[in-house]
Formats: C-alpha cells, structure tokens, sequence
C-alpha cells in the first residue's frame, strides 16, 4: 500500500519531487479550511504543513490513519504534540534547515543597531548628513549572553567566533557547552550580558519569559534580539524598559501580535500604543518573521523533511 501524503502549505518542489520519486503519493491542498481538510484527512497516512493552522485534538481524532505531521520549519507549536504522540504519530521538524540563517540574521541585527545603519540610511535618504548622532558601538569587548542553546542558539555563536567577545548561554538542558560558549546560569547571563538574543520555542514555560522582572534583573542596560517567537517577550515591558534606557535598542524579527500562521501581523485592525512605540523608535530594528526565511533555507528545509520522512518510512 502506497502512503499518501497532504500537503496543505506550498514548499519548495524538491519536497514534493523527492517524496514522489521514493514511491510516496502526493496530494495538495492549499486553499481549503480546516475544518474541510478535517472532512479527508482520514484517507492520508502523512501530512506536511508549515503553519496555516492548529493541528489540534479535533483535528488528530479524525486523521485515523495519520503516521506522521512534518513541519517545515524548526517549531512543532501549532502542533498538539503531546496528543498526537499518544496516537503513535510521528512528529517531525527542521530545525537544521534554517539554523545558518537565523544565525547570520541575528549577526546582521546586532551590527546594523550598534552601528545604526538602518537610521543613518533613512536620514542620508531625507537629506540629512548627521554624523555625530550616528556614532556607533563596537561589539568587540562586549558579553553576548544566549537563551536557548539548540540548533538556533549553537549556530549563533559559531558566527560570533570572529569577534572578542565573551559568549554565554542558559539553556534547560545540562551540560551542552561548548567551544563556541559558555553555559552559565540564567542569574549570572543577565549579571554579565551585554546583548541578549533569544533562541528559544514556546512553551507555556517561555510565555511571556521576557517581562518586567526579568529584564530589571539585568545588572547593565542592554540590547535584545528575539528570533524565535514573539510571544516569549511582553511588548508593553520592553517598551517601558526601552523608555528608562534599560534596554538600549531591540532587533525583533517576531512579534507578540503574530497570528499562528506567521503569514499577518494582527488579530484584528487596532495597533497596540506598544507597538505604535516601536514603530517609531530609532534604536528598533523590525522584520517580518524571515531570520531563517532565506533561498538557501527554502530548499535546505524541504531536504530536511525528505531525509527524514524517507528514514521513517524506507
């Protein structure tokens, strides 16, 4: 019997390709709901998603012969993992895809805010010649200070072996250190740290991590860059941090107003009074969720899902 497998979000075609060059039987739906993909999905064995939507109890109760979920991408939180394991579904996620490009994202941020390369080309493009106001920050003799030291956080500071910088991380796992950083405790991170990026996934333990009392441990004022998921940070905190020059300058890839899909921004029409804040803020660095959203990350995580798609089922 042949496994067929759903793909409801468009990928790079080497996923599609290679899967059906090993024997497995691809059908794509990318326009319908939910609950209409709820209505088949009993006749498919797999299904590759990105992030269009929750795959939830509902959703597993009624995909009987569902093998396996494959994320392309590095988090499985729109995903009920823990239900779907107790049904034996395999859960499968990319995390060695994008690694490289979020690490040399999150390098890019950290140079252009301490160097204020973005404001210093908007002002040129008004007509404005500032000089001194535009005097940097080197980040040699600086802490880098990491959260989150897995495929995301090691390739970060791999990238920051070309510097003088001293590279700590905390992670929940024991014992992970490495040539490239130093694990320490979170108490010690944020006696030390100079810059602070985030490269963690979400969790009910990581929601909302960065608030009031977390950054007012800090012992210096600093910088942050967040990677991961807006969510691990309270937009409102860092705001009022920003305002008393806690934090110097913030690099935000993502969003805590961030639907599921990562595809829009809000919920609904209104622009929270944070937001609007960091909308005009000089010392912020905004994107639209593409630190891993590179050409190069586009087919390497489509590879990713083959090979082990392939290694289950081969």
């Amino acid at each position: 019997m042949s496994i067929k497998i759903l793909h409801i979000d468009s990928n790079h075609p080497i996923l599609w390709e290679q899967l059906e060059e090993a024997g497995f039987e691809n059908h794509a739906d990318f326009k319908s709901s939910k609950e209409e993909i709820e209505a088949k999905i009993q006749d498919y064995n797999g299904i590759v998603i990105r992030s269009r939507f929750k795959i939830d109890k509902t959703f597993l109760d009624k995909a009987v012969n569902l093998q396996f979920i494959a994320r392309v991408g590095a988090g499985l939180e729109s995903i009920d993992c823990d239900y779907a394991e107790t049904k034996g579904i395999h859960l499968i996620a990319a995390p060695e895809g994008n690694r490289n490009a979020v690490a040399e994202h999150s390098l890019g941020v950290i140079l252009s805010l301490f160097n204020n390369l973005n404001q210093a080309d908007a002002e040129i493009k008004a007509g404005h010649w500032n000089r001194e106001s535009n005097r940097g920050h080197e980040l040699d003799g600086k802490t880098v200070g990491i959260i989150g030291y897995g495929n995301m956080g090691k390739a970060f500071a791999k990238k920051l072996r070309g510097f003088d910088v001293e590279v700590l991380f905390h992670d929940i796992l024991e014992n992970i250190g490495d040539e490239n950083a130093r694990q320490v405790s979170l108490e010690e991170l944020q006696q030390k740290a100079d810059v602070l990026s985030l490269h963690l996934p979400w969790t009910p333990e990581t929601d909302k991590m960065v608030n009031a009392d977390f950054i007012n441990a800090f012992s210096k004022p600093f910088w942050i860059i967040n990677t991961s998921r807006g969510k691990n940070i309270v937009t409102a905190d860092l705001v009022e941090a920003m305002k008393a020059k806690k934090v110097l300058g913030a690099g935000l890839d993502v969003l805590e107003y961030e639907k599921l899909s990562f595809e829009t921004l809000f919920q609904d029409n209104n622009t929270p009074e944070a937001f609007q804040y960091l909308l005009q803020a000089q010392n912020v660095l905004l994107t639209p969720h593409i630190a891993g959203w590179t050409f190069e990350s586009h087919e390497r995580l489509a590879q990713v899902i083959v090979d082990k798609i392939k290694v289950i089922f081969l």
